[in-house]
């Protein structure tokens, strides 16, 4: 019976230690372990934002929609009295009103306004509503058509809440932001998105670049903030593209780096500032560049050379191809623009060119758009003045200044100082226009171009 006992205290204290040894480890490896792995919600992104955690818009969103108000566009017609009208309606005709809603954005805390030129077009007087429901007169300060940009401004009393600009050349694709503004009337509304693609062309001339976000955005939000989750602004919120007219998960901004450029412009110059590289061409793709027996099919080909421009005096010459502007790459006229977008005549930008398979790079200084000319297979054209637009009652078109075509030459007389009207049946209101619109068409296109002689007759040129 002792020897029982015995036995039996010696296997309880032998398990006893084997259970407290492995309770031991495996807590000590569980630890180990624990903290030597880290959790989803500690991981920084490249942005600052955790990741796996929900990100957080409400700072954002408060900031923003203070700084951000409702623009109403008052505008009067005269419309002449008409019998049958009066007879059966007791219409007598007179001023009626138009009234135009949107939003627009407080840059500065004197009451500088950035909205959308399309929301304050055409306006005899404009009012501007804050989100405190206060409410000032606005009066314009400039408007650029080109990019639907327009600056207003209002005398408060007391100091305004304002956005800051934020750096849209820093944005990212997936990237979260925030649209406010005032759609259908309805004041300070937040809608969540985020960057569906940079530098969007959307028009025929090639020279607006947009943001795309699928934020919703609805009629009244044109004009409006697009920020990012620290509430800096990137864009102001422009249009849609909708069968319907609303909302359908497209919407497009002018970015912020483009806008800040055209307020200084506004404020120091009183008008835009276009600076341009002063050389025409094309953009290069894959039967170009199978046609001219070239090693790249992307970049820009340079055509000819504005004689007036820094273009000919750092010795820039036809066949050069633009393949990079401050280290951007170039694929295409709107990567071009979407550069000179935010630069002024005298900046000086970097050229990457390849010439005969060889990579140079060579230092340009920027010319006025308007000093400009332009030459196309033989035709050079050149800016309309008003005294020509009056001349002629219209009020688009550039001027053919001079025939160095062979083909042409029997045409010389009445096409040198003539006016081209349209590319293609598109109308053509300036110099830009035109060579986005030439640069566009393939060499199997035949070229319809519309012209109005000095005589005011119509000719229709085949190229």
């Amino acid at each position: 019976m002792k020897k029982f006992l015995t036995t039996f205290l010696t296997c309880l204290l032998t398990a006893a230690i084997t259970l407290v040894g492995y309770t031991y480890y495996i807590e000590k490896n569980t630890s180990k372990a624990q903290s030597n792995t880290t959790t989803p919600s500690a991981i920084q992104s490249s942005s600052g934002l955790v990741q796996g955690n929900p990100v957080d818009f409400t700072s954002a969103a408060e900031n923003t929609v203070n700084a951000v108000v409702h623009v109403k566009n008052l505008s009067y017609i005269t419309t002449r009295s008409n019998p049958l009208l009066e007879f059966f309606y007791g219409y007598k005709g007179g001023t009626q009103t138009q009234i135009g809603t949107g939003s627009g954005v407080i840059i500065s805390e004197d009451g500088y306004i950035v909205t959308n030129n399309h929301v304050i077009a055409n306006a005899s007087e404009l009012e501007v509503t804050l989100n405190n429901n206060k409410t000032y007169k606005a009066k314009l300060i400039g408007t650029e058509k080109e990019m639907d940009l327009a600056l207003i401004k209002i005398d408060a009393l007391e100091k305004l809440p304002f956005l800051t600009f934020g750096d849209s050349d820093a944005i990212q694709l997936g990237e979260w932001v925030l649209a406010v503004g005032n759609p259908y009337n309805l004041t300070s509304t937040v809608t969540a998105g985020i960057i569906s693609a940079k530098a969007r062309n959307l028009s025929e001339t090639g020279i607006q670049s947009f943001i795309q976000t699928d934020a919703a955005v609805n009629p009244g939000n044109s004009g409006g903030a697009l920020v990012n989750v620290q509430g800096e602004l990137i864009g102001i919120n422009t249009m849609i593209s909708s069968n319907t007219g609303s909302y359908v998960g497209y919407a497009f901004a002018v970015p912020s780096n483009v806008t800040k450029k055209i307020v200084e412009d506004f404020l120091q110059y009183g008008d835009v500032q276009h600076g341009v590289l002063g050389v025409s061409g094309f953009e290069l793709n894959s039967a170009w560049a199978q046609k001219l027996q070239l090693s790249t099919d992307k970049g820009f080909y340079i055509q000819d050379i504005d004689k007036n421009a820094d273009a000919e005096k750092i010795q820039l010459r036809k066949g050069d191809i633009i393949t990079a502007i401050n280290g951007r790459n170039i694929s295409s006229f709107v990567d071009i623009k979407n550069v000179l977008n935010t630069k002024r005549p005298g900046d000086v930008v970097q050229l990457t060119i390849q010439r005969e398979n060889q990579t140079q790079q060579k230092d340009i200084k920027l010319v006025q758009a308007n000093s400009t000319s332009f030459i196309f297979q033989g035709i050079e054209f050149s800016e309309l003045t008003k005294e020509e637009k009056a001349k002629f009652n219209i009020n688009y078109g550039v001027k053919i200044t001079a025939i160095t075509a062979e083909k042409f030459l029997p045409y010389q007389a009445e096409l040198t100082n003539a006016i081209l009207l349209s590319i293609q049946e598109k109308k053509i209101s300036n110099i830009e226009q035109a060579k986005q619109l030439l640069s566009q068409l393939n060499e199997n296109q035949r070229i319809k171009l519309d012209v109005l002689s000095p005589k005011g007759e119509l000719i229709k040129l085949y190229l």
